[in-house]
């Protein structure tokens, strides 16, 4: 597996990205862009670069949005809508001309925001335990959580500045994971994400790149009314172990894809929130799947 880079886009002001590619990018083959989700980084789809079916298939882009990993702007707010816009740039710095876009949780509604702006570049989208919605009355009612108060102890906890010296506390770190990966979080899974995010989230700017990414998913807009605008294939893979998410909410808003050639959702039983990470081989497999049926 090669390395994180960065490649310089023009958006936010000049932007630096972090960017993992499996191998040398191969035109010949179809690319699947890779969007990470809350707090992780490129590593998150550390099983996807290791499965030799899924790289015979397709490059594999994973990109970091702009609070994550080695991803940098020149200004200092974000959104959701300023990701998607820089997974586009980064294809072009790339010189790739089209691809089909996966993303966990955060990065499947940035998917869909990619597909939406530039249709004719993204063949198809793969969310994974994921919502087009806000943090919404209406999907906690489904059985989503309240991302709301999940999300605003550490929002305002981390609205003082701090000196060079601070790390992300483990406590916020340990508040992500079993959202992520189920209540048993393995040890080592663990050990690894707690020294990736120190590594990613220090002094005053680690501070507030993870206050904006939290204020981002507590407060993002939804995209129900704009769904319409996506015209690619879609696959939205659910886990029935997703403690942030529901497979109702995922039925529902599967449904709303009505200008999508093909709209489906595939239910992963035991699946959790992190599906790319803890149900690889399910994932791998409907990824390649996809791919082939669509390029």
């Amino acid at each position: 597996m090669t390395t994180t880079d960065t490649v310089q886009i023009p958006h936010l002001g000049g932007s630096t990205i972090g960017y993992r590619l499996g191998a040398a990018y191969d035109p010949s083959l179809p690319t699947l862009v890779m969007v990470n989700s809350f707090t992780t980084s490129v590593e998150l789809y550390r099983p996807q670069f290791a499965d030799h079916k899924l790289t015979a298939t397709a490059n594999l882009l994973a990109v970091e949005p702009y609070g994550h990993g080695r991803t940098r702007a020149t200004y200092r707010q974000f959104t959701y809508w300023d990701s998607a816009i820089a997974g586009l740039q980064v294809l072009d710095a790339l010189g790739i001309p089209e691809a089909f876009v996966l993303g966990t949780s955060q990065g499947g509604w940035i998917a869909a925001r990619m597909a939406m702006l530039a249709p004719d570049a993204v063949k198809g989208i793969v969310p994974l335990g994921t919502s087009m919605d806000f943090e919404s009355e209406r999907s906690r009612e489904l059985g989503c959580w309240n991302g709301v108060e999940f999300c605003t102890p550490a929002i305002d906890a981390l609205a003082t500045p701090v000196g060079d010296d601070w790390v992300i506390p483990i406590e916020l770190v340990d508040a992500v994971l079993p959202e992520g990966f189920g209540g048993d979080v393995p040890a080592d899974e663990r050990a690894f994400w707690h020294e990736t995010h120190q590594q990613n989230y220090t002094g005053d700017d680690g501070r507030e790149r993870l206050r904006i990414a939290s204020i981002n998913l507590r407060d993002r807009d939804g995209l129900h009314a704009r769904l319409d605008g996506v015209r690619c294939p879609v696959l939205w893979m659910h886990g029935t172990a997703d403690r942030v998410y529901s497979v109702p909410n995922a039925a529902a808003e599967i449904e709303l894809f009505v200008n999508s050639p093909h709209a489906e959702l595939q239910v992963i039983d035991g699946g959790q929130h992190f599906l790319s990470a803890t149900h690889p081989d399910d994932v791998n497999a409907a990824a390649v799947e996809f791919i082939d049926r669509w390029t």
